[in-house]
């Protein structure tokens, strides 16, 4: 019968850590605390996550954005191919190395995350998603470019909701 007393007490404490945010490892924190805090909720920090620097130091990478035409035109990472989301363009792909390190990125790593899982789906074995994505590289001080190829400080936050998660200070924000 004592045993059955600290059933409510397990129960409670079973409860309280639903919900609770993941660990995430240093190498992935942007350093904004309010998206360090929303994406640890959001995002897997797991081994096919990789950091802004991690990503830019990767040797032989190919950058995908995971976004719509027009988030892309308004800025991506240098170089990055256009892989899309809601009808994702593998074609792009098509003459890539299936070994060959992959990042994918969109604003904070949501839907780079699920595009990530359909590529390692596809063959691809060095598939990584950008955690926090194109607001970590940012953050992190790394150019973005737009459609044009030239340098800018637009960003493209998807909506303005989105876009309270990052500090005024990173660029025009666009949505």
């Amino acid at each position: 019968m004592t045993k059955l007393r600290f059933l409510p007490l397990l129960f409670i404490l079973l409860l309280a850590s639903c919900g609770r945010a993941q660990s995430v490892p240093q190498s992935l924190e942007t350093g904004y605390a309010p998206l360090d805090k929303k994406l640890a909720s959001l995002i897997s920090a797991d081994s096919v996550a990789i950091g802004a620097r991690d990503a830019k130091a990767l040797a032989n990478a190919v950058f995908l954005d995971a976004r719509e035409t027009e988030e892309y035109k308004v800025s991506h990472l240098p170089g990055a191919l256009l892989l899309g989301y809601d009808n994702m363009n593998l074609g792009v792909v098509k003459n890539v190395d299936k070994s060959r390190p992959i990042v994918v990125y969109c604003t904070v790593g949501y839907r780079s995350e699920r595009a990530a899982k359909k590529l390692r789906e596809a063959g691809f074995s060095k598939v990584y998603n950008l955690y926090g994505s194109l607001y970590a590289w940012k953050l992190a001080g790394f150019p973005l470019e737009d459609a044009n190829g030239k340098p800018t400080d637009r960003l493209h936050t998807y909506n303005k909701k989105w876009g309270s998660f990052v500090p005024k200070s990173i660029g025009e924000k666009v949505y």
